[in-house]
């Protein structure tokens, strides 16, 4: 087999890059965004990082820092980053084949360059670096490797050494440098590693990635897992880890949050679980798949000792599977009374689906009603297209998009969306 050229091209800072896109007035500030309900930093600039500004960190224990500063701190705004996100992706493929491409996440996309390799790829990974700044003013950071775990290093090295401009390939690189390169980098920076297993690595005498890679396999298997075993390969230079055309199936489907103030009526509950429930709906439907199982649940606040913690859950099995949200928050709302309680103050609910499957290979039963089942996806079609043209929140079952909620989400800091009618930019 010829070798794999592998590479991991990574948005600097998504989020803050992001909105600096839109609010140029950010540039070389010190900017953070936050999580759900305004808590932890998620996303910070390289500005923030230098005043010693930690991922995950509760925004009240960096009062003091943000006001001494002045540090610009926004509220997540998921509709923008995934739209900026599929325009990265779509950048990327008009460099290379589509079958080449794979999102990793919202911020990571892997590339094949391997039927590249007649051509420079340093230039390609260039050109598109290039593209994705003067397109979308993305920062981008581009590592290539003989596999997805060596292109994850490249990419790591290319962020923390300013001297590579943005790109490492660790394939052409001299043998030598890529010794010393590999030797001044913890193991638990490599993918799948992360600090369980280090604290174990660093028990048999293996500290950095070179130690790491320069182990026996079969040895590593032992001590640990056939994924371990692939991790080192990986980083020798075989390829265990394709690329994936579309990703795999989801198992279950979670869609839950805290509320942005606490919740002590059904009503209230009910709306936040109708809503919830909603939108794990569309990423059901988006996975083109049917749940034949339903676990709600709803909990007050775990960390409050002048109260008793209260958690309850129920499970609903479907008769048929399906993919319907009218369907599935009827049959949540009419067992509600089992999870709410009088006198609990509640922080949290949501759903989980479970029992998925694909929905172009299930065949219902000779007992099923069809009739009900087309009328459920031709109310649940038009539902998506009043959404997809008016937007989320004109239409939904129950009231639980009407403005003003109590337990909605806190994001006091929320920008526009910046791709949406009310919410685009104007020029004056």
């Amino acid at each position: 087999m010829s070798e794999k050229f592998i590479a991991l091209i990574d948005i600097n800072n998504c989020y803050v890059s992001c909105e600096r896109l839109f609010q140029p007035h950010l540039n070389n500030k010190p900017v953070i965004v936050l999580s759900n309900n305004d808590g932890c930093t998620v996303a910070r600039s390289q500005e923030a990082k230098d005043l010693g500004i930690k991922m995950g960190v509760p925004l009240f224990q960096i009062k003091d820092i943000v006001e001494q500063y002045n540090v610009q701190v926004l509220s997540s705004n998921y509709a923008v980053y995934a739209e900026m996100s599929r325009r990265f992706v779509n950048t990327i493929k008009c460099f290379v084949s589509e079958k080449d491409v794979e999102q990793y996440s919202i911020d990571e996309t892997f590339v094949d360059f391997t039927s590249y390799t007649n051509q420079d790829v340093n230039l390609i990974a260039q050109n598109i670096k290039d593209a994705l700044w003067k397109w979308l003013a993305l920062p981008v950071c581009v590592g290539i490797g003989r596999s997805k775990t060596e292109a994850k290093i490249a990419n790591h090295v290319a962020k923390k050494n300013k001297h590579f401009n943005g790109i490492c390939n660790l394939v052409e690189m001299d043998p030598c440098i890529k010794e010393y390169v590999l030797n001044d980098i913890d193991v638990s920076e490599v993918w799948g590693v992360g600090r369980k297993h280090s604290k174990k690595l660093d028990t048999l005498g293996v500290k950095s990635v070179l130690d790491l890679a320069l182990s026996n396999p079969k040895y590593i298997e032992q001590l640990f897992s056939v994924v371990m075993k692939r991790t080192v390969l990986e980083l020798t230079g075989t390829a265990c880890i394709e690329l994936e055309d579309a990703p795999p199936s989801k198992k279950q489907i979670i869609s839950s949050k805290s509320f942005g103030a606490r919740v002590t009526d059904i009503d209230s509950l009910s709306e936040a679980m109708s809503s919830y429930l909603q939108s794990a709906v569309k990423r059901l439907r988006a996975d083109k798949s049917l749940c034949g199982c339903l676990i709600a649940f709803a909990e007050s606040n775990i960390f409050d000792k002048n109260k008793p913690f209260y958690k309850k859950s129920i499970s609903i099995a479907f008769p048929q599977p399906t993919d319907s949200a009218a369907v599935m928050v009827k049959a949540v709302m009419k067992r509600m009374d089992e999870i709410f309680k009088e006198g609990i103050v509640f922080k949290k609910c949501g759903v989980i689906l479970t029992g998925i499957e694909p929905k172009a290979t299930y065949i219902h039963d000779l007992l099923a009603d069809v009739d009900a089942i087309e009328m459920n996806e031709k109310l649940q079609l038009t539902l998506e297209k009043v959404k997809e043209k008016f937007g989320d929140k004109i239409l939904a079952i129950g009231p639980c998009k009407l403005p003003n909620r109590g337990w909605s989400m806190s994001r006091n800091r929320l920008t526009q969306n910046y791709f949406s009618v009310e919410g685009m930019l104007t020029i004056e």
